[in-house]
């Protein structure tokens, strides 16, 4: 029993002077996760099972169980249709804004003159248009596109689709803008995920007759696939964060209501959680996918 003890104090001394000094330095970052992220999450999982009043002894909790999250399904009409409004819109977005950044990455990452200024030109929205900036020129209407009131298209769709569908396509079109703005990060991902393939392949395949057509979906795309997946995660996590989100505006107003407060808001917050670690999934799983043939993702 001594030589067991012995030997496992051996190997946690071993462990210690292997991986001691990373853990000294992760140390400051365990202790800010704990205490800005994982107690925060623990405790908003905790208010969505129950009903929290504010008094003046501080905050009083009323346990409810599944009450909140059945309130907010059955009886609030509102934050479901507004929850599958936005998610609707979000699913058609992200697949425009990646389509967008993938080509112009694509002709970015080409030789010819001034080709660090238009680099930079594409990634300055990143830099002003965040936060309040973003919400300011939104408000001063920065945001909307002129030709949709020249061309009425407000009433060229309503007459060739229904009602939501209308909604959802000028929901779109009013946040077009967002696709260039919200597209700086995704083409530097692309670019830098174009230089990774060598271009000893391209020359190769040229060689052997192939068009770039054909190189494009043979070589190009394939290795692009897991820059895809990386970008479509940012994107999703990127929209869904939007100073401008319906879903994100209802909790914050059902939060400080006196008719549901912090429980009945934790339960609505949790839900959309939920809906984006699904989608987040679902997107890495596809990328797995697609690239474990290929031996891209290890």
């Amino acid at each position: 029993m001594s030589g067991k003890t012995s030997r496992r104090r051996q190997l946690l001394q071993f462990r210690w002077k292997e991986y001691g000094m990373g853990y000294l330095f992760m140390l400051p970052w365990m202790i800010g996760f704990v205490a800005f992220v994982a107690f925060p999450i623990g405790w908003s999982l905790w208010n969505s099972f129950n009903q929290v009043f504010i008094t003046s002894e501080g905050f009083k909790y009323t346990w409810v169980g599944l009450s909140n999250f059945r309130r907010m399904l059955v009886e609030n009409n509102a934050y479901p249709i507004i929850l599958i409004t936005y998610l609707q819109e979000v699913l058609l977005i992200i697949p425009l804004i990646l389509i967008f950044s993938f080509f112009v990455s694509l002709l970015l990452n080409e030789k010819f003159p001034g080709r660090g200024w238009m680099r930079a030109l594409f990634f300055l929205p990143v830099i002003f248009a965040t936060g309040q900036v973003i919400m300011e020129l939104f408000v001063q209407g920065a945001g909307e596109l002129p030709f949709m009131e020249q061309y009425n298209l407000d009433v060229i769709l309503r007459q060739y689709f229904n009602e939501s569908t209308a909604n959802m396509l000028l929901g779109i079109l009013g946040k077009a803008v967002i696709i260039l703005w919200y597209s700086g990060v995704q083409i530097l991902i692309f670019i830098a995920g174009f230089q990774t393939i060598p271009k000893t392949v391209y020359e190769a395949v040229r060689v052997d007759g192939a068009s770039p057509w054909e190189s494009f979906w043979k070589i190009t795309f394939p290795g692009m696939l897991p820059f895809i997946g990386l970008n479509a995660v940012y994107t999703i996590v990127d929209l869904f964060t939007f100073p401008f989100n319906p879903v994100l505006e209802i909790v914050r107003n059902n939060m400080f209501s006196p008719t549901t407060g912090y429980g009945y808001a934790s339960a609505m917050a949790w839900l959309y959680f939920a809906i984006v670690l699904v989608l987040l999934g679902i997107t890495l799983w596809l990328t797995y996918r697609a690239t474990k043939g290929r031996g891209e993702l290890r």
